[in-house]
């Protein structure tokens, strides 16, 4: 039996710390869903569209990814697709609250469906969206934090909003 797991977020955009993850749990299960969440709380700096693209372009070295976009419960997406997992990121303690609460519900809408903590490497646990978004916002180089095309798509976005 293939053991799927589903990788949700907003990736608004997926940084290296989230590939680290994806590439860890890429070693736990023969097939790992990267789906960009929709989240109704946040407004993003990319489309749907392009946060798509970026992650695709992102994870080729990954062949048992699939990467999608879902507009309901990652549970519910979770069932549908048979994973027996989903996977968070967890980067400090702060994290862990938040996501707990979720796995908890989770646990009760579908509890067939595991969630499984990883935290990224340590080199990446600052990091998160918000302050990359920040950084490219006033120019900085955001390369050493995000695949190329992430950079690169950053540099356009801003420079188009000067």
């Amino acid at each position: 039996m293939e053991r799927k797991a589903i990788y949700a977020g907003t990736f608004d955009p997926i940084t290296n710390g989230h590939v680290d993850v994806i590439e860890r749990a890429c070693e736990m299960f023969d097939k790992v869903y990267v789906v960009v969440a929709v989240n109704s709380k946040k407004t993003t700096l990319f489309t749907e569209g392009e946060r798509l693209e970026m992650i695709k372009n992102s994870l080729t070295h990954l062949p048992n990814v699939e990467v999608t976009i879902h507009h309901k419960l990652t549970v519910e997406l979770a069932e549908e697709k048979g994973a027996i997992a989903m996977v968070r990121g967890i980067r400090a303690v702060s994290d862990f609250e938040y996501e707990f609460q979720i796995a908890l519900m989770n646990r009760k809408l579908a509890p067939n469906i595991y969630t499984v903590f990883l935290t990224p490497h340590e080199k990446y646990t600052y990091l998160n969206s918000s302050i990359i978004r920040e950084m490219a916002r006033y120019g900085r180089d955001t390369s050493d934090f995000v695949p190329q095309i992430v950079a690169e798509k950053l540099k356009l976005k801003f420079l188009k909003n000067d």
